[in-house]
């Protein structure tokens, strides 16, 4: 069934005009199909009245985790349930993380979460994680990249003894990424430094949640993001930083920048927001509940994350949704290392940072539209299929109310957990309408996902990145020295 979004303020990344916008249903192809003044409404078709309102391109949130095996337990958001709640807050896509184990195949990992994520509500892509090397992992990476649409790799730089990849690891990746035209993405932890460090903490007796951001200062985020940004200079490869949360790491990300380097940076929205000071909660419920790393920081850090994002070295934002009840996060009660990592947001994202970016003037609503789905789009060649309004493009919208507020909490949110790290605050700006692939699946407070609609999502290459990538290398090569005989 067609649905006409009538009246609205339509805002993309570079403008903002007033228009009708027309949308086929999933069963016609589930795509924008006109966009004008006073179009006309198909018989039967679903009219929503968008005055006073934004009409803008759902989000995509580039940095999921739905049932992730994790530290022995599972994840409680599952891939229809995580994504339906996403609908909540006007986001239409994710891009989940598919991670194998020590020495596990990265396609028996790959078809394991294919499988898993059938039952999406949304539509979904994967990054494929990089955790050990040899020549299989060589020929899986091809395999994903032309045959699975698998363009970019995460590399864990932390939670060694586990999935974390060492130097030769990482060498070996970002170099095969470069011949295929894929991205690298880090998570920048000195594992090593993490492991000493929380050792050492629990030897003083140091147990608690408290002790986490303790095992996680600013400076071992900083080392492993320039010991990234460098390995990829090198080798002349791009590379993206997730989840970046200190002034360390995003003064690499701008020096590389700065110097020609192309490096991305993500941000997410509970860095830019939640002060470390939860950590030193009396409650373990509630510290143990902010458990995530890189963990929670300092005013000084997240001022600087903000003038990051204003100042265009910081591109997306994310959530690294990967949610624990409380009786998960409790298996870490007398030991802080073992506090399952992973909080939710996936669902107030959007309205995060609306309410405390545009609402505060640091960014505009078009700057909005940029870092919450334009640029995920771009960076991970979903564009222009998501990430802009436009005839042809995936009718993925949110209708977006700036002025209705809404007070955040974990007794009235769709995330399957028990606990918010937003919780009690109140936004300024809801997502009242989402449209997925022309489809309305959230409606004034009503959520209508539908178990397995989500499509999996090929990613191609991505030739720009990777052709000035070579060109670069090419200016760089060494010529041979004619020596005197």
């Amino acid at each position: 069934m067609a649905i006409l979004i009538r009246g609205g303020t339509l805002i993309d990344a570079n403008q903002a005009w007033r228009a009708d916008v027309l949308c086929a249903g999933s069963n016609e192809g589930g795509t924008i199909v006109q966009i004008g003044a006073e179009l006309h409404a198909p018989a039967g078709a679903t009219v929503i009245d968008a005055v006073s309102q934004y009409v803008m391109p759902g989000g995509i949130d580039p940095h999921t985790h739905m049932e992730l095996p994790f530290m022995g337990t599972v994840a409680s958001d599952d891939f229809y349930t995580g994504t339906a709640a996403g609908f909540a807050g006007g986001t239409t896509s994710i891009i989940d993380f598919v991670i194998p184990g020590p020495r596990q195949s990265l396609m028996d990992a790959f078809h394991q979460w294919r499988s898993w994520a059938e039952k999406a509500a949304a539509d979904y892509g994967f990054h494929v994680a990089v955790t050990w090397w040899d020549e299989s992992v060589h020929r899986d990476m091809g395999v994903l990249v032309h045959e699975h649409g698998v363009s970019s790799f995460k590399h864990f730089m932390a939670y060694k003894n586990a999935i974390m990849a060492d130097d030769e690891t990482l060498v070996n990746s970002f170099a095969r990424s470069l011949e295929l035209g894929a991205l690298p993405t880090v998570h920048a932890e000195n594992g090593e430094l993490v492991f000493q460090l929380q050792r050492q903490l629990l030897a003083r007796g140091l147990t608690g949640p408290e002790a986490h951001p303790l095992s996680r200062p600013p400076e071992v985020e900083g080392e492993a993001a320039n010991r990234a940004i460098r390995i990829a200079q090198v080798l002349g490869v791009p590379v993206y930083i997730v989840h970046v949360s200190t002034k360390d790491a995003l003064d690499s990300i701008a020096r590389a920048r700065s110097e020609g380097q192309r490096v991305f940076g993500e941000v997410l929205a509970g860095h830019l927001v939640i002060d470390e000071s939860v950590y030193r909660d009396p409650n373990f419920t509630r510290a143990a509940a902010h458990v995530m790393s890189p963990p929670f920081r300092s005013a000084e850090h997240r001022e600087a994350l903000w003038r990051g994002l204003q100042g265009g070295y910081l591109h997306t934002t994310a959530t690294d949704h990967c949610v624990f009840c409380a009786s998960q996060k409790a298996i870490g009660r007398d030991d802080f290392t073992k506090i399952p990592n992973g909080c939710g947001g996936v669902e107030d994202r959007m309205a995060i940072l609306w309410d405390r970016g545009v609402n505060t003037g640091r960014l505009t609503p078009n700057e909005f539209v940029r870092v919450t789905s334009t640029n995920a789009a771009q960076i991970f060649n979903l564009y222009p299929r998501k990430g802009t309004i436009a005839v042809g493009a995936d009718a993925d919208l949110v209708v977006w109310d700036p002025l209705a507020t809404r007070t955040i909490s974990s007794s009235t949110h769709h995330q399957n957990v028990d606990f918010n790290v937003f919780e009690s605050i109140t936004v300024r700006g809801v997502a009242t309408h989402t449209i997925a692939r022309g489809e309305l699946v959230w409606a004034d407070g009503e959520l209508r996902a539908c178990r397995g609609a989500g499509r999996y999502l090929k990613r191609p290459s991505n030739p720009s990145y990777f052709e000035a990538a070579r060109l670069a290398n090419r200016r760089r090569e060494v010529q041979p020295v004619q020596r005197v005989k």
